[in-house]
């Protein structure tokens, strides 16, 4: 299976492999960043993004097929991220694969980029239904469990900003740089987490929402109080911005856990953190603790996995392919597409 990901400013392609006992192996996953594209301007730049893809998106497959030792007319279809994401690189993406899946006589699988992240944890422990996902990332921060292949229920979401925003808006606020979750969690390993007590939104209440809006406001506040701010403020401001981020994920992690041993009854509780903000090793410290009061098992695939990337497009499609879901060349692209909409299921009718 070919993966195409073009959803936000990677250019990725790769090729997985699935075996009859359902075990999948990556042969290749190449995976382009633009981060000297957009560098300057402190985050991505939608049209930027899509000009990158459509300069490097050939070189990217032909290289992931090289890699993997095949020719593209031996996959046995092709998949591409056809949303959400940024329009104009998803265009980017799903176009290439039509192309090729016309051109090659090979069916196209549209992959919700949701779903390749909620299944990745699949291609890499073998993860068996049902579990728990907690996606968080840079567009996205929510609950959703996963019954099986199209089969989600969403239990929480932001409200407002999702918690890769709000790293990456701490970094732009304190001049850290771009991607932001890395530079404040580097900075925030110098500072004080408890000197500054950031507050933790919404975490009274019992629902399994996010919003991290007033956390952002509390801390641009602080900054402007304390300007000109000294290194020791911004990696304080790091520290306690992080403590603050790691108690909310912490406690509605917990939360859904409850709820998952409720609802579920008789079935151990495995957590899947999936997205880019996965890689932060506070919150994932956080995430431990908890799965273990929780009597859960924790699953972080490995941080190359957990960021936007071909392989796990490529297995999303592997995992609809073998059920007989395939989509017509006039699929339309989405820059939003929930991953529980009905339309995600597979049709029995498709095994």
């Amino acid at each position: 299976m070919l993966g195409i990901e073009t959803s936000c400013d990677e250019t990725a392609a790769a090729i997985v492999s699935r075996d009859q006992s359902g075990r999948g192996s990556i042969r290749s996953n190449v995976v382009r960043s633009q981060l000297d594209e957009h560098a300057a301007f402190g985050g991505v730049v939608p049209e930027l993004a899509a000009r990158a893809h459509i300069t490097y998106l050939d070189h990217i497959i032909a290289q992931a097929t090289r890699e993997a030792g095949i020719e593209l007319s031996e996959v046995d279809a092709i998949a591409a991220t056809a949303g959400p994401g940024l329009i104009g690189g998803v265009l980017v993406g799903l176009t290439t694969a039509k192309a090729l899946a016309a051109a090659l006589g090979k069916p196209l699988i549209a992959v919700n980029h949701l779903e390749a992240h909620a299944l990745t944890a699949r291609l890499t422990n073998g993860v068996t239904f049902p579990y728990l996902m907690l996606l968080v990332s840079g567009g996205h921060s929510q609950f959703v469990v996963i019954r099986g292949v199209g089969d989600y229920q969403r239990w929480g979401s932001t409200i407002d900003d999702a918690l890769g925003e709000a790293f990456d808006k701490t970094a732009k606020l304190l001049s850290l740089g771009h991607p932001g979750g890395p530079a404040v969690e580097q900075a925030a390993k110098k500072g004080d987490p408890n000197r500054f007590r950031f507050p933790r939104p919404l975490l009274r209440e019992a629902r399994l929402d996010f919003s991290f809006s007033g956390l952002k406001t509390a801390v641009r506040l602080q900054a402007e109080a304390l300007a000109p701010l000294g290194e020791q403020d911004v990696c304080d401001i790091a520290a306690s911005f992080q403590a603050a981020v790691s108690e909310i994920v912490a406690v509605r992690s917990a939360q859904a856990l409850s709820r998952f041993h409720e609802e579920l009854p008789g079935v151990r509780p495995t957590l899947v953190v999936a997205g880019g903000v996965a890689a932060n090793q506070a919150i994932a410290a956080a995430l431990a603790s908890v799965c273990a009061r929780s009597d859960a098992d924790l699953v972080v695939p490995p941080s190359a996995l957990c960021t936007d990337n071909g392989a796990m497009v490529a297995w999303a499609g592997a995992e609809r392919l073998v059920l007989g879901a395939s989509n017509a060349l006039d699929f339309t692209a989405r820059p939003r597409w929930p991953l529980d909409l009905e339309d995600m299921k597979v049709s029995p009718n498709a095994a």
